[in-house]
């Protein structure tokens, strides 16, 4: 008995390494930046999707706007334009993988394959900065963390989160009213629009945008975040 309860800790403590934003097993993991600057990062997960990319890009361009898009290497294939729409609009890309399965219990090559083959997507696109990557549904156990330290990838993932937080069916201005609420000096700010079902999560950005603003914070791309860390 005192064996089972013993497994069931290690299981029950590893699944929750395994979902954690601020720590993983191997190489540097970013949840935010400097909380001594009045700045926040809003990202993009997913796509880059026809209609919601465009859509979300314009919304940036209205308001003057740089943002991380983290992207996912089967869909950047599909709409290259849509990469280079992000990358003429100033914006930062960034690695979510290339088919977006959970990379927990996944084999070393299997790790390796869905980077480097969204890396070179990226590369090819023309973006020459720094790439992060950000696990899918931020999933990491061993095997993706270890791989990222040996490449000298940093992990991001974010400090407010609207679509965890929230229930499904949350308004445009609930969604809005809790990012501006939890939203500090250096905030990763995590945001789905790319699909019909997050159709409530695009609306709101712009909303979040101006009340962000009223705070009198500043918008800045993830790299830009971190810099001041360096």
């Amino acid at each position: 008995m005192k064996k089972l309860v013993i497994i069931f800790l290690i299981i029950t403590g590893l699944w929750q390494i395994s979902k954690s934003t601020e720590f993983q097993f191997f190489g540097e993991l970013i949840s935010h930046g400097n909380r001594f600057e009045k700045v926040v990062a809003l990202t993009f997960d997913d796509g880059p999707m026809p209609q919601y990319t465009e859509k979300v890009l314009s919304m940036l361009a209205e308001r003057r706007i740089k943002a991380t898009f983290f992207v996912v290497g089967e869909e950047l294939a599909r709409s290259p334009y849509l990469t280079a729409e992000i990358l003429r609009g100033g914006h930062q890309l960034g690695n979510h993988s290339y088919t977006h399965k959970r990379m927990l219990l996944k084999s070393p090559s299997f790790v390796a394959d869905e980077i480097e083959k969204t890396n070179k997507l990226i590369k090819k696109a023309g973006f020459e900065e720094q790439i992060y990557f950000r696990p899918p549904y931020g999933k990491k156990l061993f095997t993706l963390p270890y791989y990222l330290d040996q490449q000298n990838m940093t992990s991001v993932t974010w400090d407010v989160d609207p679509g965890s937080a929230l229930p499904e069916e949350a308004s445009a201005r609930q969604i809005a009213d809790y990012v501006i609420k939890e939203a500090q000096n250096g905030s990763i700010i995590l945001l789905h629009v790319m699909f019909v079902t997050r159709k409530n999560e695009l609306a709101a950005v712009p909303m979040i945008i101006e009340g962000l603003k009223e705070l009198d914070f500043e918008f800045v791309t993830v790299d830009e975040l971190l810099a001041a860390e360096r």
